[in-house]
C-alpha cells in the first residue's frame, strides 16, 4: 500500500480502533435503550394490551344478584388475541365464580380484590400464549 511500514501500521491501528469504538457505541446504545422488564407498564401499554368483557349479570349463592364488567390486562399482543378468542371461556369462568359466592364474600375492596385474583388465576390456567397480569373491575353492582 504505502512504502513506509510505519504509516501502514498506524493506519491499521487507527482503523481497528475506529471499528472497536463504533461497535462499543452501538452495543452501549442498544442495551441502554432496552426497557426494564420489571418496570410498571404505562397507561398506554395497559390500554393497548387489555380486553373489556361485556357486562355480566348473574345470581349469587345468597339469592342476590351482581352486575359487573371487567378489563383484563395481558402481557403481550399474542395473549390479547388469545383472550379475545377465549371470550366465551372467560365469561364462563366469571359466571361460575360469581355463582359460588355470597354477597358478603364480595363486599368491600378485599372481596373484590380476592375475586379479581381468583379470576386471573383461573384464566391463566387456560392461557397458552402469555398470561393475564391483572383483572380490573370496571363496573360492580350487587343487589
Amino acid at each position: 500500500m504505502f512504502k513506509n511500514k510505519l504509516v501502514n501500521i498506524m493506519l491499521i491501528i487507527l482503523v481497528a480502533l475506529t471499528l472497536v469504538g463504533v461497535v462499543a457505541f452501538v452495543l452501549v446504545n442498544q442495551y441502554m435503550n432496552e426497557p426494564d422488564p420489571d418496570a410498571e407498564p404505562t397507561i398506554d401499554e395497559i390500554i393497548a394490551q387489555s380486553f373489556d368483557t361485556a357486562e355480566i349479570t348473574t345470581n349469587l349463592l345468597s339469592n342476590d344478584f351482581v352486575r359487573a364488567s371487567f378489563r383484563i390486562h395481558v402481557d403481550s399482543k399474542g395473549a390479547l388475541t388469545e383472550v379475545q378468542k377465549r371470550d366465551f371461556q372467560v365469561k364462563n369462568i366469571i359466571l361460575r365464580a360469581l355463582s359460588g359466592k355470597r354477597a358478603s364474600d364480595l363486599a368491600g375492596p378485599e372481596g373484590i380484590e380476592a375475586f379479581e385474583d381468583d379470576i386471573r388465576n383461573q384464566i391463566n390456567e387456560l392461557m397458552q400464549e402469555g398470561e393475564v397480569i391483572q383483572v380490573y373491575t370496571t363496573a360492580w353492582v350487587i343487589q
